[in-house]
């Protein structure tokens, strides 16, 4: 089986910058973590590989070249292939060109299913696996919770989705674009002490424009339709802390603030 998970590096929530003049993240020089719910997503692919050693997965990310050390890690984790689409054409690309930019990759790939995170820290509109569907004509799914590997054979998927109120089963034909969140349980594991040093760069391939041949025009900020009208920094409410004792004041406390909430 053939998996191909689409990983996004996103910037750390504790450390970024933004460039108020174009309206878009900087990721150069900056400390970039793997999306949470992109780590869940290859951590079942991970899972079906332990379970078929012949899974064969591939990482594809679109991204500054400043993130390979990240993607050597990846591979480091048993992962067989990694895909580093970067350019200096696509900086500032909005969710629909960066759909168009990874569609153009992966149609000419052989696979049998795309392993993506629902959501991304550093924007969290949910576009570009539906986008994907859209462009490849696959069926997609997101807020996937759970994907039963017993019945992931490459023909077919049985997946538990979180549609927020219920919990809903579907079975799809693969391939297909499945959308794992972080709530999934599915955890990324720690590289090996064996292969921390591995040397993986041979499994490492850099695509470029001059693979892909847009027109400059069609990407990045000029590509791009999405208008970002106005920015601004989220304004954090101040908290007030209660510390009570674990006395009979402090459990009055407690019930008397729970009460108020409607909880009790």
């Amino acid at each position: 089986m053939n998996i191909i998970c689409l990983v996004k590096f996103v910037p750390d929530v504790d450390n970024f910058m933004y460039d108020y003049d174009r309206n878009v993240l900087v990721r150069e020089n900056v400390k970039m973590i793997l999306n949470p719910d992109d780590a869940a997503a290859l951590a079942f692919a991970l899972k079906v590989k332990d379970r078929h050693p012949s899974t064969f997965i591939e990482v594809v990310s679109m991204a500054p070249k400043s993130i390979i050390g990240q993607l050597e890690d990846l591979l480091r984790r048993n992962v067989d292939k990694a895909t580093l689409i970067s350019d200096k054409n696509y900086v500032g690309s909005d969710t629909y060109i960066t759909s168009k930019i990874l569609a153009k990759y992966l149609k000419a790939k052989s696979f049998d299913c795309i392993l993506t995170g629902t959501h991304a820290l550093d924007g969290d509109t949910s576009h570009v696996p539906a986008q994907l569907g859209e462009l490849l004509s696959l069926a997609q799914l997101s807020n996937v919770i759970k994907i039963d590997e017993s019945k992931f054979d490459g023909t077919q998927a049985v997946v538990d989705v979180d549609r927020e109120k219920v919990i809903s089963s579907y079975r799809v034909g693969l391939p297909a674009i499945l959308s794992v969140q972080k709530e999934s349980k599915y955890k990324l594991p720690h590289i090996k002490f064996k292969n921390l040093n591995l040397n993986v760069s041979a499994n490492m391939t850099i695509v470029s424009n001059s693979d892909l041949n847009f027109d400059v025009n069609e990407v990045g900020i000029e590509g791009s339709l999405t208008k970002v009208s106005r920015t601004y920094p989220k304004k954090m409410e101040k908290k007030e802390h209660i510390v009570v004792n674990n006395d009979d004041e402090g459990i009055e406390v407690v019930y008397q603030f729970l009460k108020s909430k409607g909880y009790v």
